[in-house]
């Protein structure tokens, strides 16, 4: 088989931002070349993935449930379901989660 094939209930869930939130990985850094990494996110109502930077990727994300508010040094953003998000390497950023329901996202990290 050359096709890859990870159900979602064999990756298990881990904390993400010292335990703001969860995620469950697909795919590692260095599985795939240039993709650092691929994961499914959750973010509890009321919960941030606080101020922070990638130095050794670019961050891609598309909004699967919730809506809250994307943060960099010339504003903030309003986000819902199907909006994507470009954080090119380097750029400091923060997610919150301003709705009533958990915030889920898919989250791509390239080199």
């Amino acid at each position: 088989m050359k096709v890859i094939k990870k159900a979602a209930n064999d990756v298990q869930l881990e904390p993400a931002h010292d335990g703001a939130g969860s995620r469950k990985l697909f795919v590692k850094n260095d599985e795939i070349k240039n993709i650092q990494g691929i994961t499914h996110g959750w973010l509890r109502s009321g919960g941030i993935f606080e101020w922070h930077k990638h130095d050794d990727c670019n961050e891609f994300m598309y909004v699967l449930k919730g809506s809250g508010v994307v943060r960099d040094e010339d504003g903030e953003y309003v986000f819902n379901v199907g909006d994507f998000f470009i954080f090119p390497l380097g750029v400091f950023h923060e997610q919150r989660n301003t709705g009533d329901d958990v915030f889920e996202a898919v989250f791509i990290r390239t080199k």
